[in-house]
């Protein structure tokens, strides 16, 4: 900022709640760096340009600043003041601005004075925006000027006690949901602890995380999620011994006792057991090198190969496939790397020339058939650039190698180059292997594709990892159940698990963890209580859900495996099942995707079941079910892979679509933890959307009595952000239709 603003530190005003004293009434212009500029100025000329915060945790007390960057491009001098909800407990700092004014002040409002600010700024722009922080207190400052045509910063600095909940610590920044707010906030924050940090996650926004000095993790948001909207929300786990874990539970309103978890589950970083060995590798590269390879492709994957070769580790083992319309092994077993044996890899690889078919069930019956070397974990990179044209081609017999014929659990991380490649076959054979699928889209470059995915390879940590939910040391596997992953992956340095289920019952909830541990088989107890479980944790559901929805499409992907299935699918009862459990979580949830996005469409009647289902039925036979390869092939894999691996919001539910464009879908909204559709100018409840009957029981208009009632009745169950939609709102109150109407309506 600049040497002319001015700074002061503050000492905290925090006024007591049950003090009744008059506020000041707010500002011609008030900054709500979260929501927006709310004016009682015709035309309204502040715009807020970006948000820049930066975060400072050590040991559990967090210092955030916000630099706020704004511009008024009116004639004339203006003056604003800032309003920031903040969670409960915070304490200002300092705060500054550019210029010389009266001197900075600002005061931390509890909740109770925070709502009469709240409800003074609505009334007085006539916004109902701002009701969706009520219940948080507000950081207020006082008025500070923009010169006209100008530029002005403000800085805004608080601190305060992070929460804590066994090994797991929370940090949260308040900041609106709606879809249309496209304010750039870059937040990077900075964690120092004694203790080694297992693991740091984001259910809102993906991260950038960099690894300091001991006990040090910085992360950022990407460049992708710097207009993601709701609240940024992290958590980070200090280390154990072996496994640490938590858990975060989201309590379904609708049933006494039952809900949805989050197990999030981090290992010690590299440093923090000394000393540690890991368990070494065993890679086999395949790679095509049929007809279809030439044009360059052929040279990437070399060039991916010797890359890949140069990253294993000393001691570690390695063995070269290549296949057209045969099969050559460099070595007959996998050997140590070593000089003479990356030698001879130069040399197999450089002999490899385009030419001939594609034999790829061969190439994969060869990976899998030898046995790995001892003590070992044995990975596959399989690489292929078209359909298989020789030797056995049916899309079930290969899938059927990946399931029975891999006695010694082979990884298989499959790579489709280009368009031309069974997309779904691909899917499969990883899914089956506890591996995952990428996809190399014409014009990029596999050699970067393979190296990023071999990246993540490093160190295995725990391997073979198998979950099972106890009660009292019994099996109680009607406590927890949709797991989802249902095969857990292996997890590697720096890698972090995110299991997602539903529970029942209010008793403790106690898993056992087992897997191969730096190694050696282990075994870990895990017990979490259910008493923390809360609907602002609307997140676990909506992720669960996403997944969900994913692994029954992946399901529907599947069939078209066998062409007398895909066939007969009009037909077949199990994709009328898969179908309508789909729509049903689409519609609850407002979770969307490319072949359920006509739910959001204008005129659909999602309360007519039958043209729903045949709709949504047409797209999964002649999508996911009959398009096996192609670009429309690959945006599908792309979208589902993503999706079954899910661990942040995407809240505009956003996807590929057929020819690889990105697609937002904005008239479905996830306020809190319902979700709405938009129907002309009104916003409709997803549990009344599938409701013929949508007449209100009751109408509240905006302002008066009845409505302060209702936001405080939604506020007390975490959902008043469904009052700040723009528009009418029909939703559901209890057991009633209510039909929210006023100044929100077309704004």
């Amino acid at each position: 900022m600049s040497l002319a603003m001015v700074v002061v530190s503050l000492a905290v005003v925090v006024v007591a709640q049950d003090v009744r004293s008059s506020l000041p009434p707010p500002a011609a212009n008030v900054v709500v760096p979260q929501r927006r500029v709310f004016s009682s100025v015709a035309g309204g000329p502040i715009r807020i340009t970006g948000v820049t915060v930066g975060a400072v945790i050590v040991e559990q007390v967090a210092t955030t600043t916000l630099d706020i960057s704004l511009e008024n491009p009116g004639p004339a001098r203006t003056e604003a003041e800032l309003v920031v909800p903040v969670p409960a407990g915070v304490a200002v700092r300092t705060f500054a601005f550019e210029g010389a004014a009266a001197e900075p002040t600002a005061q931390v409002l509890p909740a109770g004075q925070a709502g009469q600010l709240y409800n003074a700024i609505v009334a007085k722009a006539r916004d109902p925006a701002l009701l969706e922080f009520v219940g948080a207190q507000v950081i207020r400052s006082s008025v500070f000027p923009l010169e006209a045509h100008g530029k002005q910063k403000v800085r805004l600095t608080y601190e305060q006690v992070l929460s804590r909940d066994g090994r797991r610590i929370d940090y949260e920044l308040p900041r609106t949901a709606a879809l249309d707010y496209d304010i750039p906030w870059d937040i990077a924050v900075k964690i120092t602890s004694p203790t080694p940090i297992a693991t740091v996650y984001s259910p809102t926004h993906a991260l950038e995380t960099v690894r300091g000095a001991r006990g040090t993790v910085s992360v950022r948001t990407t460049a992708e999620s710097r207009c993601v909207p709701g609240s940024f929300r992290l958590s980070y786990l200090l280390a154990d011994e072996g496994v640490t874990a938590t858990l975060l539970a989201y309590p379904d309103p609708d049933s006494a006792d039952a809900g949805y978890f989050l197990l999030l589950a981090g290992l010690p970083p590299a440093g923090a057991d000394t000393p540690r060995t890991t368990q070494p590798r065993e890679l086999t590269l395949v790679i095509d090198h049929s007809g279809s390879m030439g044009g360059g492709k052929l040279d990437q994957a070399r060039a991916a190969a010797l890359q890949v070769l140069e990253g294993l580790a000393e001691g570690e083992s390695f063995n070269i496939i290549a296949y057209h319309d045969s099969v050559t092994t460099l070595f007959a077993q996998p050997v140590r790397k070593a000089a003479p044996s990356l030698r001879g890899a130069r040399d197999f690889l450089q002999r490899l020339n385009p030419g001939g078919g594609t034999n790829l069930h061969a190439a994969l019956v060869e990976a899998l058939r030898p046995p790995p070397l001892a003590e070992t974990l044995p990975l596959v990179l399989f690489l292929t650039d078209g359909l298989p044209t020789t030797g056995v081609t049916a899309e079930v017999e290969i899938r059927r190698v990946a399931t029975e014929q891999n006695p010694h659990q082979r990884r298989v991380f499959t790579f489709g180059v280009g368009a031309d490649v069974n997309t779904p076959l691909l899917s499969s054979i990883a899914l089956e292997t506890r591996a995952q699928a990428t996809f190399i889209l014409p014009g990029e470059d596999v050699e970067v594709k393979v190296a990023d995915v071999f990246k993540k390879l490093k160190g295995p940590m725990l391997t073979d990892v198998a979950l099972r939910a106890d009660t009292d040391g019994a099996l109680a596997a009607p406590r927890v159940r949709e797991l989802l992953p249902a095969r857990l992956p292996d997890l590697f340095e720096d890698d972090q698990l995110v299991l997602l289920g539903r529970y029942h019952g209010t008793a403790p909830l106690a898993f056992t963890l087992r897997g191969t541990y730096l190694g050696q088989p282990r075994e870990f107890r895990l017990r979490f209580d259910l008493d923390s479980a809360s609907t602002r944790n609307a997140f676990v559901p909506r992720l669960w859900a996403s997944r969900r929805i994913a692994a029954l499409i992946d399901d529907i992907r599947q069939m078209g495996a066998d062409p007398r299935q895909a066939a007969a699918s009009s037909a077949d009862p199990r994709l009328k099942e898969l179908t309508d459990e789909i729509v049903r979580l689409s519609t609850e949830f407002g979770i969307l995707t490319e072949y359920t996005a006509f739910l959001a469409r204008e005129g659909t009647d999602l309360a007519k079941r039958d043209v729903v289902r045949a709709e949504a039925l047409r797209n999964f036979r002649n999508r996911a079910v009959a398009t096996r390869s192609g670009l429309g092939a690959v945006n599908q894999a792309m979208n589902v892979n993503a999706q079954m691996q899910q661990r942040v919001l995407n809240n505009d539910n956003r996807y590929y679509d057929e020819n690889m464009n990105r697609v937002a879908i904005t008239e479905v909204q996830q306020v809190n933890d319902l979700a709405f559709f938009r129907r002309g100018s009104r916003w409709v409840d997803s549990r009344l959307a599938t409701v013929a009957e949508q007449t209100p029981d009751r109408v509240v208009e905006w302002g008066s009595p009845a409505f302060a009632e209702l936001v405080a009745r939604l506020a007390h169950d975490n959902r008043s952000g469904s009052l700040a939609l723009a528009g009418e709102i029909l939703l559901r109150v209890g057991d009633q239709r209510v039909l929210v109407r006023g100044p929100g309506a077309g704004q």
